[in-house]
């Protein structure tokens, strides 16, 4: 089969790879549409340690069930499926709580990180446990289907977030992540939502997606807005979709006393925090890891539109364009959010 394999740091190349065995439980799916996530890019320079060469990345997908394991009971030849990206093993003390998210025995699609190499969906095929898919309605194009992990994100996030009917939230970051919890934020019962980012155009789509206001970070004291616009109180919840020190701590400064913060980003693996405002204004504070189980809830947003994931696909391209289309975002490419990758074009 054809796969984009990253050969070495900074390197893709669409080549000739084995195409994956299944065992007893296991489906094969061709992909039909897999997204470039923006963890995929920083992978690709090896700044994360978590996508050692050789790899097959991609874990963003959808596609059609082309053989299944001898075990499979609950797909068949000819479905039409997504797939978490977390590989869960079922077993362990956290998946039996439901807690998926944080198996012992997790494993990542499209991810090597010395533990273990786990071929991913940016190739024509890709082998998954039966356990992790989910059959998508015939309406739902491939294309949105592939968005369905980073939609499960922003769900899973807002289940974090203690949410009273009515109350103000700001959502730092307006990237893809950032949209998409704005939508799920909206839905979970937010009367005001504030976005933050330094990029305008981010703003107005926003504002689009279900965004009251828009602050950028760098021409306003965005803590101060806040407040402003809350009465002098501060955000009830404050959402942080970055993951660097800077936000982190505008997050926390745009809270108000006894409000909650929900930590989603993840880019730096420490940030220096202030303690005292956290103790003195008695925030909580959660973490948000990948999801556990919101798929059938994300399936049925995006099929009724409830949550909108086409203003943010910048394009959909074949294999032989993502190693182009790699180094495009890599670089930063202005306006881009999500590049879906189709293996059959």
């Amino acid at each position: 089969m054809k796969a984009m394999l990253l050969t070495e740091y900074k390197n893709l190349t669409v080549t000739e790879f084995p195409k994956p065995e299944i065992s007893a439980n296991d489906v094969l799916v061709q992909v039909r549409a897999c997204g470039i996530c923006g963890s995929d890019i920083h992978g690709y320079d090896g700044s994360t340690g978590r996508r050692i060469p050789p790899l097959v990345m991609g874990h963003e997908a959808a596609g059609v069930i082309t053989e299944v394991g001898d075990q499979v009971t609950a797909f068949k030849v000819g479905d039409r499926v997504t797939f978490d990206s977390t590989v869960s093993c079922g077993q362990c003390f956290f998946c039996r709580r439901g807690d998926i998210n944080l198996c012992d025995n997790r494993m990542v699609l499209g991810v090597s990180c010395g533990e273990y190499r786990r071929h991913g969906a940016f190739a024509e095929y890709v082998s998954v446990p039966q356990h992790i898919c989910y059959r998508l309605p015939e309406g739902l194009p491939f294309e949105h289907a592939a968005m369905i992990e980073a939609v499960s994100i922003a769900v899973h996030a807002a289940n974090r977030t203690l949410v009273s009917l009515g109350d103000t939230a700001v959502v730092v970051g307006s990237g893809m992540i950032g949209l998409l919890v704005i939508q799920a934020m909206r839905l979970a019962g937010c009367g005001q939502i504030i976005a933050v980012d330094l990029e305008e155009n981010r703003l107005l789509k926003a504002k689009e997606l279900g965004a009251d206001i828009g602050l950028k970070g760098d021409a306003v004291d965005v803590p101060a807005e806040v407040r402003k616009l809350t009465g002098g109180r501060g955000a009830d919840v404050v959402l942080e979709v970055v993951g660097v020190a800077a936000t982190v701590n505008t997050a926390i400064a745009c809270a108000r006393k006894g409000g909650t913060i929900t930590l989603v980003g993840n880019l730096a693996p420490k940030v220096e925090m202030p303690l005292q405002a956290i103790v003195t204004k008695e925030l909580t504070i959660h973490g948000s890891c990948a999801s556990r189980g919101e798929y059938p809830a994300c399936i049925e947003l995006l099929e009724r539109r409830a949550i909108r994931v086409d203003p943010l696909i910048t394009a959909t391209i074949s294999l032989q364009d993502g190693p182009a289309w790699f180094q495009r975002l890599y670089a930063g490419e202005p306006g881009a959010m999500k590049v879906i990758v189709d293996p059959t074009r």
